[in-house]
């Protein structure tokens, strides 16, 4: 079927609304990478054997993950006109029980983790044309009580490989009104009005970026998605794809109306078989239904995207080196200007932004700017998505309003460390981010706060760390792997980071001494200010945020051997 108006998408709407909330039972098992890596396979064909073997018309679907990774595998059921539950760390066994259960109207107690109440009326709300949900739907659960689901709205809730059903809660609705309602201007300045900043870590004003690209001089123009996520520990990207990818795709196609591309390319490393095929799948049925291709919804605009795989290097996630590995070249970074948005891919103006900001953009059309700019706060406005891991209980993705302290999201929504631990500090921004230490956490989570402490926001990756934690060993770990993935293409990042290296490994091997620590800042200090791209500029974070913040256990290294 060819969508060519709001009537289109309303008939599929209400046809696949029967899949959501219908006249039958649902069981929807969660089928993204953490799930399957528990057993939700083997959860999913005993549901499929148990409903041919009792011959009912139930319903059994995949979704992806709703962030709850510690209770995986998570399976959500509806019973017609009953809440939407959630239940937890089912196993194949269970699954028998479960049915018999529901065929009576119930489920089991013991297993329930989270209730969504009122579940066919929010979908009936946002069928009729009042867009996204802006309330929390899970607040009777504390893993998600603090929370706010703007860009994982639909994760774990809908099947991600079925078109119909992100239109059934509102999809492509936004791409319909930027298309039929809005100039090309007129987007950019709802992004801009809505404050959005990259997520991907710079924080770059988000309407700003597309309006240079726009402005630029050129007969082509084109839309990158930066899905390169390599932060040891993050994985926000990957679950958005494997969740939600008609979002992003949906966010893609406004940016390239807004800015005048015909191409879009979604660059995403190949180590994410399961978000590639997913990629594959949404993008196909876009076409299909005419939301990519060409004259989308009858209009005189035409807009394609393709899959490029990236080898895995993290040196790639940084903007030039991207485009030079989309080119065919290796991947290094380019310097600095010209800026992709005047001259980036085959020397064309070209806009990039990571996946999580493409999927904020439907939101911002159909809601608009301004509903969008009161959340979060005046300078950091929306929500963020971290991977919360490391020595905390409630491991699991976790969206907050950017502003939110960090001693909330690790105490109220991560629970603290388990076995009775303290929590020692954080490490925010992934393998460049600062360790900050737990007297901060008061801080509030937006990109100032965080560089005032030596830190950075990053793509999003959260490891908690407890008292039985050495921040030497974390300050080398995180030196190790940057230097593993240095383009080698300048020498303050190449040289020094091995230097860095060395010394702290001198230090943990019983022979540092006390000129080491003013010689890691100085190291320091230049890789910062001399190096090529954002990889060497970041890179000694951990270094100097632990001899700032742990001095001690330096010093204790040193004259323990000294």
């Amino acid at each position: 079927m060819r969508v060519r108006s709001l009537d289109d998408l309303k008939a599929i709407a209400q046809r696949a609304l029967e899949k959501l909330c219908g006249r039958r039972i649902r069981i929807a098992v969660g089928l993204a990478t953490c799930g399957i890596a528990t057993g939700a396979e083997e959860v999913y064909s005993a549901f499929l054997k148990g409903i041919e073997s009792l011959k009912r018309d139930i319903l059994l679907t995949k979704v992806g993950c709703i962030g709850y990774c510690r209770e995986e595998p998570i399976v959500n059921v509806v019973i017609p006109g009953k809440a939407l539950l959630l239940l937890s760390r089912v196993r194949p066994e269970d699954a028998s029980e479960i049915l018999k259960n529901l065929i009576d109207g119930d489920v089991p107690r013991e297993k329930i983790v989270c209730r969504v109440k009122e579940w066919d009326h929010l979908l009936e709300k946002i069928h009729y044309g009042d867009g996204f949900t802006d309330v929390s739907l899970y607040e009777d659960t504390p893993f998600f009580k603090h929370q706010r689901k703007i860009v994982l709205r639909n994760a774990g809730i809908i099947n991600p490989e079925d078109i119909e059903e992100y239109i059934a809660v509102g999809g492509y609705r936004s791409l319909y009104k930027a298309l039929t309602e809005m100039t090309p201007e007129m987007v950019i300045e709802e992004v801009k009005r809505s404050g959005l900043r990259g997520r991907g870590g710079a924080g770059f004003p988000t309407g700003l970026k597309w309006e240079i690209t726009a402005k630029s001089e050129s007969d082509e123009r084109y839309i990158i998605c930066n899905a390169d996520e390599g932060d040891p520990g993050a994985y926000m990207n990957r679950n958005e794809m494997e969740s939600d990818p008609h979002s992003l795709i949906e966010g893609m196609i406004i940016g390239g109306y807004a800015i005048g591309a015909k191409e879009g390319i979604i660059y995403v490393r190949a180590e994410y078989p399961l978000a590639i095929s997913r990629l594959q799948i949404a993008i196909e049925q876009s076409r299909r239904y005419g939301l990519l291709g060409e004259n989308i919804f009858g209009t005189d605009f035409s807009f394609d995207i393709r899959i490029v795989k990236g080898a895995g290097a993290f040196v790639c996630g940084e903007e030039t080196a991207m485009i030079a590995s989309i080119e065919g070249e290796t991947g290094r970074p380019r310097p600095r200007p010209p800026f992709p948005a005047e001259k980036g891919l085959w020397g064309k103006p070209t806009n990039i932004n990571n996946v999580e900001t493409w999927c904020n953009i439907p939101v911002i059309v159909y809601k608009g700017g301004e509903w969008f700019s009161k959340i979060g706060t005046k300078n950091n406005t929306g929500t963020k998505v971290f991977s919360l891991v490391g020595e905390v209980q409630r491991v699991g993705l976790v969206e907050v309003p950017l502003g939110t302290s960090l001693k909330r999201i690790v105490y109220d929504i991560g629970n603290g460390c388990p076995d009775g631990l303290k929590v020692k500090a954080v490490q925010i921004g992934g393998p460049s981010g600062g360790c900050i230490p737990e007297g901060l956490l008061d801080i509030p989570v937006d990109y100032e706060s965080l560089k005032e402490v030596g830190s950075i926001m990053g793509s999003g990756g959260m490891v908690v760390m407890s008292e039985r934690t050495s921040m030497v060993e974390t300050a080398a770990f995180f030196v190790s792997f940057t230097s593993e993935e240095s383009c080698g293409k300048c020498a303050p990042c190449r040289e020094g980071l091995k230097q860095m290296l060395n010394i702290l490994n001198k230090i943990l091997m019983g022979k540092g001494s006390p000129s080491d620590l003013e010689l890691l800042k100085e190291l320091s200090e230049t890789i910062k200010t001399t190096s090529l791209c954002g990889l060497g500029q970041t890179a000694p974070n951990p270094v100097l945020t632990t001899i700032k913040y742990f001095k001690e256990e330096y010093e204790e290294l040193i004259k323990r051997y000294d």
